[in-house]
């Protein structure tokens, strides 16, 4: 643990320059009397650091010094990919090694662009989880997951009460939900973190499937499942107005085929659900969308345009 603190002190001030001890222990999550420690340390070890007295203050390295110590091993190059996703990071384990190689990418660059990573953190920032997701721990089964994803290694699971082999290829975060893509069998499937049950990570190699692509796979996949939904159709027909507010309202698996169907008249055909979520659907078009069928539907809207009427008369 004090190692790798220390190699981040002073991957710190290799990329920042000088740096006050309240600066650094800040940065590093430790006292300032651990910071005098550990700059010891590194100065006993032969490491060039110095106190400044002068303005400002702080520690320094002795300039021209470039510790070696920049190379990215293999978990740090793979989880640097990953530092735009910090809760996702988190929430695989994976928090600590991507700190450590931000640290080194940035010691690694020239002293003009060094502020580039802060810079680009304050102007764009990926929130992956949906809105109103509170703050639920993680799947118990993600952190052995993940740890199997990583090195290609075997699993065995419970999902649904079944217990089964899998080849673990990829995990996907949706709106805040974890996902597995898996092979079992011969066939590619997707899991839902959240239902697996006991984990067992194997202490087996699998291959790779080396034409795998794990974002390709998943966009159709999920692809594939927004249209198994839209089980129902429904037939409306829309004002001006109404057309211009149907992306806003349609299923985005639904919109293509909709638009295709648009008349002259602005009569469509529109995929749905069900009948009560084109209810839920129609009631946002207000005015702008006459239901044509199913009858269901088109006496569900009715009877709501007729209490709207009552209450603003």
């Amino acid at each position: 643990m004090r190692a790798a603190r220390l190699m981040s002190l002073l991957l710190l001030l290799q990329g920042r320059g000088g740096m006050t001890a309240a600066e650094l222990a800040k940065e590093l999550e430790v006292s300032e009397r651990t910071i005098h420690r550990d700059v010891l340390a590194l100065a006993e070890s032969g490491v060039p650091v110095y106190a400044d007295r002068g303005r400002g203050g702080g520690y320094r390295l002795l300039d021209g010094y470039r510790t070696r110590l920049t190379g990215l091993d293999r978990a740090e190059a793979e989880a640097l990919f990953l530092s735009g996703v910090p809760a996702a990071l988190r929430e695989m384990g994976l928090e600590e090694v991507a700190a450590t190689a931000r640290l080194k990418a940035a010691a690694a660059l020239s002293p003009g662009v060094r502020d580039a990573p802060a810079t680009a953190a304050q102007r764009f920032h990926l929130d992956a989880p949906g809105w109103f997701a509170g703050d639920s721990p993680p799947p118990a089964a993600l952190a052995p997951l993940a740890r199997a994803v990583w090195r290609d290694l075997s699993v065995t699971a419970v999902y649904k009460d079944a217990e089964r082999t899998l080849e673990p290829y990829g995990l996907v975060l949706k709106a805040g939900a974890w996902y597995l893509a898996a092979r079992s069998g011969e066939r590619f499937l997707i899991f839902r973190v959240d239902r697996f049950g006991e984990i067992g990570v194997l202490a087996r190699v699998f291959e790779r499937d080396p034409g795998f692509d794990l974002a390709a796979f998943w966009a159709g996949q999920s692809a594939a499942f927004s249209r198994s939904l839209l089980r129902e159709t429904v037939t409306l027909r829309l004002s001006e107005a109404g057309v211009r507010m149907l992306r806003h309202i349609a299923d985005p698996a639904a919109l293509p085929g909709a638009l295709a169907s648009l008349q002259p008249d602005g009569t469509i055909r529109l995929g749905v659900e069900s009948v009560r979520v084109a209810y839920g659907q129609v009631l946002r078009f207000g005015p702008e969308a006459e239901v044509l069928g199913p009858p269901e539907l088109r006496a569900l809207v009715a009877e709501a345009a007729a209490r709207l009427a009552a209450l603003y008369q």
